[in-house]
C-alpha cells in the first residue's frame, strides 16, 4: 500500500530528527572528517540508482563548478560543523538550534539579493533570534563558557544553509532539484576525501559505529531525501517544509528517549520561540527562499 503523504511527513521529521542523536553517538569517536565523508558518500550510493534512472548525471557533471561551491557550503562544511557540536550540545538542542535556518535564509535574501521582508518576517526574526539567545543562555548556564564554541559552530552551519538556499536561487534555479541534491552531496563527499583519510580513527570502527553510521547516511540521508522530494511531488513544496517544525521536536524526542538527554525549562522556551519565529516567517516571499535549497520541482524532474 501506497504511504500516505502524513505518514512519509512523520517519517521524514523522524528520520531527519534522528540524524542528530547518530551524530551525537559517533561525531566524537570519529571525528568530523571520517563520520560525514561516510554519510554523504554512503547517500550518494543510495541515491545514484535513481538519478541514473532518470537520466540526471550528466547535470551533475556539467553544473560542477557551482555544484561543487553549493556542497561544501551546504553539506561539507555544515554537516562537519553538526558532526562536531553534537556530541557536546546533545541531539535536541543541536536540532532546534538547525531550525534557524530560516532566519538567516531571509536575513542574506535581504542583504544579498535585495528581498523584501514583511512586517511578519521580521517579527519572526526577533523573535527567532531572541529564541537563539534564550537557547545559549540556558547551554552556558547549565555547562558553562565552554559550551559557547559548539553553539557558534552550529549557528554558523545554519548560516551557511541560509547563503546557500539564495546561492541556489541564484546561480542554480534551473536545475532539477534531485540533481542538485545528489550532485552537491559528491562533490562534497570528494572535498572531505583527502581530510577523512588524514583524520581517519586511530582505533578500530565498532560493529555498533558502523550500524549508526549506516543509518545516518542511508536512513537519515539518502532515504530522507527521497521521502523529500516525493513529498514535493505529490503536495508541493510548502506542506514539504512544513517538516521543519517536526525535525527539532523528533530531535528532542530520540534525545530524551534513546540517551536520556534533560530539557531545561530554557531550551524548552528557546525553542518554542524559534519554532514561533519560523511560523511567523512561513511568508509566500520566503518559502520561495527556502524551497531553492531543497528544490521546489517535480520529483527527478
Amino acid at each position: 500500500m501506497k504511504l500516505s503523504w502524513q505518514l512519509k511527513l512523520l517519517l521524514l521529521g523522524a528520520l531527519w530528527g534522528g540524524s542528530f542523536l547518530f551524530m551525537r553517538e559517533t561525531g566524537a569517536e570519529l571525528g568530523p572528517f571520517a563520520l560525514i565523508f561516510l554519510r554523504c558518500g554512503l547517500a550518494v550510493l543510495v541515491l545514484l540508482p535513481v538519478i541514473i534512472q532518470r537520466r540526471a548525471v550528466k547535470g551533475c557533471l556539467q553544473h560542477w563548478k557551482h555544484l561543487s561551491i553549493l556542497g561544501l557550503t551546504n553539506t561539507a562544511i555544515p554537516f562537519c560543523l553538526f558532526a562536531w557540536a553534537t556530541p557536546q550540545l546533545g541531539a535536541g538542542y543541536t536540532s532546534i538550534i538547525n531550525a534557524c535556518a530560516p532566519f538567516f535564509a531571509a536575513l542574506i535574501g535581504f542583504v544579498w539579493l535585495r528581498e523584501t521582508l514583511g512586517l511578519s518576517a521580521i517579527a519572526g526574526l526577533i523573535m527567532g533570534f531572541a529564541g537563539v539567545v534564550v537557547l545559549a543562555a540556558g547551554k552556558i548556564h547549565g555547562t558553562g563558557e565552554d559550551s559557547l564554541y559548539a553553539i557558534g559552530a552550529a549557528l554558523c552551519a545554519t548560516g551557511l544553509y541560509g547563503w546557500s538556499a539564495n546561492f541556489t536561487r541564484r546561480h542554480l534555479q534551473d536545475l532539477p532539484s534531485l540533481q542538485i541534491a545528489v550532485g552537491s552531496m559528491f562533490y562534497a563527499t570528494l572535498a572531505l576525501l583527502p581530510f577523512a583519510l588524514a583524520y581517519w580513527p586511530t582505533q578500530p570502527i565498532s560493529y555498533t559505529q558502523w550500524w549508526q553510521v549506516a543509518m545516518l547516511a542511508i536512513g537519515c540521508t539518502g532515504i530522507a531525501y527521497i521521502l523529500f522530494y516525493s513529498l514535493v511531488a505529490e503536495q508541493g513544496i510548502t506542506t514539504a517544509m512544513s517538516v521543519t517544525y517536526l525535525v527539532p521536536v523528533f530531535g528532542t524526542l530520540w534525545g530524551v528517549l534513546f540517551v536520556s538527554e534533560q530539557i531545561s525549562a530554557l531550551t524548552f522556551a528557546g525553542g518554542a520561540m524559534i519554532l514561533a519565529g519560523i511560523a511567523l516567517n512561513r511568508s509566500r516571499r520566503l518559502q520561495g527562499v527556502l524551497s531553492r535549497r531543497f528544490g521546489s520541482r517535480r520529483f527527478g524532474s
